[in-house]
């Protein structure tokens, strides 16, 4: 199929679950700016830290992007994962992915991320936050997934330049080339 351009579309990006029951599969997502992966290396460090299994919990990937956080956690034994993302490029290839994949408990929601916190959206085990670092969607996003953590839940945070965290409790902290990133509960 042909563009406008009369130039075909290069083949998509993709990006490997690291483990659990979907280990080594792949998930292909376009190429869209700010759409950057975790990789495989900050995804192992963030499950290390969670301990491997999400048995049970409920999980909820605010910009799901290529929905390499939210597949990932859906694949450790995860009850439920919802992803939610308001690019239609980029939920088209979440929809196919979890087609796949026969991911059952990954719910998509075409949605702006605040709106949705800001809803009838229940509470949730572990929140990943993971907007486009340019965006300012971070600081926003943290106080609104502050009043939608189960007792004891937790947020990831990925980001480019560390914002301010007050009010939080940093549990574990790293960073990989220009991406920081943190595992956070409510001090």
């Amino acid at each position: 199929m042909r563009q406008a351009t009369g130039k075909r579309p290069g083949p998509p990006n993709r990006v490997r679950i690291i483990a659990g029951v979907w280990r080594s599969r792949i998930l292909e997502f376009p190429s869209l700016s700010g759409l950057r992966p975790t990789p495989d290396r900050v995804r192992e460090t963030l499950f290390n830290w969670l301990g491997q299994r999400l048995d049970g919990q409920r999980c909820l990937d605010l910009f799901a992007g290529s929905g390499a956080l939210g597949f990932e956690a859906a694949s450790r034994g995860a009850a439920e994962v919802v992803m939610v993302e308001r690019d239609a490029r980029a939920l088209k290839w979440l929809r196919a992915n979890a087609a796949r994949l026969g991911a059952g408990q990954v719910r998509i929601v075409a949605a702006d991320g605040l709106d949705y916190l800001a809803g009838e959206c229940g509470r949730f085990d572990l929140i990943l936050l993971d907007p486009p670092f340019d965006s300012g969607l971070l600081a926003p996003a943290l106080a609104r997934a502050a009043t939608r953590l189960a007792a004891g839940g937790r947020i990831y945070a990925e980001f480019g330049a560390r914002p301010d965290l007050s009010g939080w409790r940093v549990l574990r902290e790293g960073h990989a080339g220009l991406s920081r990133y943190c595992l956070l509960e409510p001090a």
